[in-house]
């Protein structure tokens, strides 16, 4: 399996419009072929994920008559930017954006800011697989595999894989393994400037215009879903591919250890010796035991990579690009805060009786609505 990603690029009227797309192909023959197609449409050589200058109905057809068994596929749907749901530019149904050639489009990615469940809440989605996908050109290697899909198959093909997809297969596709959406970089709207980020309730009450500046809110996912959602939220498609959540390895222990970040020494540290005695981490992060888990890295490690496997973790949701925040053990981090808080408030108390009050502020708590109100 061959694997690329393209930017398309189109005008519709007088709106622009930018797609991501996915392609796949069975072969580095077909690739080539591919390749050469695209080169019509743009520089390939100037990313890694090339812009394009064609609408994507025209780049799915001429993909399609090289080889039938090419699989186009919408990525990251729902991210506001460069997507085919998207807030900024993307469309309100699928065959708006790929109109006759939306028979051959088999599958979305659910991206890292939506899941199963908030797809399934649209009708118009339930005869589309959906996948889960990490992308290898992130420069950090803790998100690869973050997000994936597990198959089941007698021989392990291509055309296997590609069948299993565009059938939804229960018997072969077993199951995907997605980001809680709520860690990804999209799910909240909001602005990271002001460090303001609000539900989709909230965001109506301001007229999705940030409460301090007044500039735009970036509308996320999660409302996004919410403006074009004919189902309840709770709504459970039958005979859906089954998944699972899950958030990194490294952002566990890092959760557990009080690190401020997934970078520090000590959280790879941890990383690495949990490696050297499971064969992977999915195995760590579904299937080893509290017990060989706390043998190597103690008991709270062990304590929160079962809490993330049962679902028990809250987040401070990502928004505006900014990654959500696991709250693995959140009556500590709610003690935290709320001590980190009167610390700065006590400093700026002390600044302000020294004569000090034209100094740069430190930056403010994030915010919700309700502070406004």
């Amino acid at each position: 399996m061959v694997t690329g990603e393209v930017d398309t690029e189109f005008r519709i009227g007088d709106q622009s419009k930018r797609i991501h797309l996915l392609i796949l192909c069975p072969n580095l023959e077909v690739a080539k072929q591919v390749s050469d197609v695209a080169s019509r449409y743009g520089d390939l050589s100037s990313d890694g994920r090339p812009k394009l200058h064609v609408a994507p109905p025209e780049m799915v057809e001429a993909i399609m008559e090289i080889d039938p068994w090419n699989e186009v596929v919408p990525a990251h749907a729902w991210t506001p930017w460069y997507s085919l749901f998207g807030s900024r530019s993307g469309f309100d149904r699928i065959e708006d954006c790929f109109q006759d050639q939306t028979r051959n489009i088999h599958a979305l990615e659910t991206g890292l800011s939506s899941d199963p469940p908030m797809n399934w809440r649209l009708s118009g989605l339930d005869r589309f697989t959906l996948i889960s996908n990490s992308d290898s050109h992130s420069p950090w290697p803790y998100r690869l595999g973050r997000e994936a899909n597990e198959f089941e198959l007698k021989e392990i093909t291509y055309k296997e894989i590609i069948d299993a997809i565009r059938k939804k297969d229960l018997k072969r596709f077993i199951k995907t393994f997605e980001s809680f959406p709520e860690y990804g970089k999209y799910h909240y709207t909001g602005h990271r400037n002001c460090n303001v980020f609000l539900s989709p309730a909230e965001s109506r009450k301001c007229g999705n215009i940030c409460p301090i500046c007044g500039k735009k809110l970036t509308v996320g996912v999660l409302d996004r879903v919410e403006d074009l959602a004919d189902r309840p939220e709770g709504y459970r498609l039958k005979e859906a591919i089954p998944y699972v959540s899950l958030i990194p390895l490294q952002e566990i222990i890092a959760n557990a250890l009080g690190a401020r970040d997934v970078f520090g020494k000590s959280v790879w540290q941890e990383y690495n010796k949990l490696l050297k005695r499971f064969p992977s981490e999915l195995h760590i992060l579904l299937e080893a035991t509290k017990n060989e888990v706390s043998s190597i890295s103690g008991e709270r490690v062990a304590d929160a990579v079962l809490r993330v496997r049962e679902g028990r973790i809250k987040f401070r949701p990502g928004y505006d690009g900014l990654y959500g925040r696991p709250l693995i053990f959140e009556e500590e981090t709610a003690r935290s805060e709320q001590a980190m808080q009167f610390r700065e408030e006590k400093e700026e108390r002390a600044k302000k009786d020294e004569g000090e009050v034209n100094k740069r502020p430190r930056p403010s708590p994030q915010r919700s609505l309700s502070d406004y109100l």
